[in-house]
């Protein structure tokens, strides 16, 4: 099973990455053979930014990214959207691609499941 998971919103501010990460986290705990791919858009691209510092007993997006990609997970950011913030230059964390509507259509239409945060 493949299982396609949209993030939409900053890392901050909202729970939005946050829940859809500890989602794909739960998913590749509990369901080892599920391919799980996340796609990163709109100020969700900001997730993948490397050396996130959050203050102890906060969350960070950026170790949960890491968590999710160590067990074999995609994460794919939107290059339209780097643009559009002007952080396409910015190194992204480590295993982050950068991708394209194209690609997203193609992980939707083989996806079993899609879920939008």
């Amino acid at each position: 099973m493949k299982i396609l998971i949209l993030i939409n919103d900053a890392p901050y501010g909202t729970e939005k990455a946050y829940n859809a990460l500890r989602l794909a986290m739960a998913l590749q705990k509990d369901h080892p053979t599920v391919q799980i791919n996340v796609f990163l858009m709109a100020d969700a691209v900001s997730c993948a930014i490397p050396n996130q510092n959050t203050p102890q007993g906060y969350y960070n997006i950026e170790r949960m990214l890491k968590s999710v990609l160590a067990k074999g997970g995609k994460v794919k950011s939107c290059g339209t959207c780097l643009d559009a913030r002007g952080i396409r230059t910015v190194q992204l964390a480590e295993g982050v691609e950068i991708s394209n509507m194209a690609e997203l259509s193609q992980w939707t239409v083989e996806a079993d499941k899609v879920f939008t945060f």
